[in-house]
């Protein structure tokens, strides 16, 4: 009687919430109409231009080092007890050079997590990834200056290793006690002896061609950078055939029907997530250069000058906002144009690329609530002093 009692409550709950919603909504209101055509929009944009290329790339990534990765490797070199220079080097090292956004970042830190790498080590590469794009520090150099450059460049490497070493040591009991769950232990071809060698061929060859199949041009800001983008689909390609070659010689049927299931099982967990943020995202702040439910025009008047305020401003949007790669190069130097101050603009890039609404929903779903709202508030934090000191400095 009880459990029918709590279920009609709930059901009556739920009606009332839609009949509220049904009624309130301003469904005339061409901004309340602009923004839901956005919110779709960007969608569509998101489903065009990061699924197929860098997301699918990416889940294969990770249901390979869930299944194959030697998982003593793992812990070794990224592991809690791990020297903190290997760990948080190597994890710095190996985000930057992936160059990806915040949310093709996802599956890979899920996937060294579920490993056994330590909290500390994944969530500087889940930093790292987006944050140290090295196109985009070229870009930033040209467009913004040296020392806007710089600073970006320095602060993304110090808040990687900054951000991973606090979050280690504050939840570093709950971390111990996840690496010393047998259940993470499962079946790994790794752990039977895969060499070294063949290991870096495979993992090796998925990676580049993520790394390759989304070369981004960079309009003239590099020759040998735009070299590799001319020539970009015939590098793919001969990834594509290494990575041909190694699975038809090195793995047996059944090993690879557990790298798809390992690889459909992380599509289930993230993809839902992704959508749903990028469809809020969209609707509350629209694409680049369109106006949705908040028009651009008040972030940027509330981003002037160097306050802490607007600091945390800046801060704040660049980690809620959606930025594909190298997008928010344009999209700060718009704002600049339109009166946003140097140190806001810098707090901007280093929350932006490594956070957005969509990830911040797939990383709750992946270390909970405390510990997500733990890393978004580090990243926030940072970012806005850095913010701050630069545009006093400047």
């Amino acid at each position: 009687m009880a459990s029918k009692k709590i279920s009609a409550n709930m059901g009556l709950g739920i009606t009332v919430l839609v009949f509220l919603a049904a009624y309130f909504t301003p469904f005339n209101s061409p901004r309340f109409g602009r923004a839901i055509q956005e919110a779709f929009l960007m969608l569509g944009e998101y489903a065009q231009q990061h699924v197929l290329l860098c997301l699918v790339p990416a889940m294969f990534i990770a249901g390979a080092i869930t299944v194959f990765l030697n998982q003593q490797a793992v812990i070794r070199y990224l592991g809690p007890k791990a020297p903190k220079p290997v760990a948080y080097g190597v994890a710095a090292v190996s985000g930057a050079i992936l160059a990806v956004c915040s949310c093709t970042v996802l599956p890979l830190f899920k996937g060294i997590y579920k490993k056994g790498a330590g909290l500390g080590p994944a969530v500087a590469f889940l930093y790292s990834g987006p944050a140290i794009n090295i196109l985009a520090i070229v870009l930033s150099y040209k467009i913004f200056g040296w020392k806007m450059g710089a600073a970006r460049m320095i602060g993304a490497v110090l808040f990687a290793v900054i951000i991973g070493i606090v979050m280690q040591l504050i939840f570093r009991k709950e971390d111990e006690n996840r690496l010393a769950d047998e259940r993470m232990f499962k079946y790994s071809r790794g752990d039977e002896g895969l060499s070294l060698s063949r290991m870096i061929v495979y993992i090796g060859s998925m990676v580049g061609i993520l790394i390759f199949i989304n070369w981004a041009n960079s309009h003239g800001g590099s020759a040998a950078w735009d070299v590799i983008y001319n020539t970009k689909y015939w590098i793919t390609g001969a990834f594509a055939l290494v990575l041909l070659y190694a699975l038809i010689r090195w793995f047996k049927k059944d090993e690879l029907g557990l790298w798809m299931r390992e690889t459909r099982d992380f599509s289930l967990q993230i993809m839902p997530y992704l959508f749903f943020g990028v469809l809020v995202a969209g609707f509350l702040l629209g694409r680049p250069g369109h106006d949705a439910l908040i028009p651009t025009s008040w972030v940027g008047s509330l981003l002037g000058g160097n306050s802490l305020l607007s600091n945390f401003g800046a801060a704040i949007s660049g980690a809620f906002m959606y930025f594909a790669t190298l997008t928010e190069v344009p999209i700060v130097q718009g704002l600049l144009g339109a009166g946003m101050g140097n140190g806001p603009a810098l707090a901007l890039l280093l929350a932006g690329p490594s956070l957005s609404l969509p990830s911040i929903l797939v990383i709750n779903g992946e270390l909970g609530f405390k510990k997500t709202a733990t890393y978004v508030l580090l990243v926030i934090i940072l970012s806005t002093f850095a913010g701050w000191i630069y545009g006093t400095i400047s």
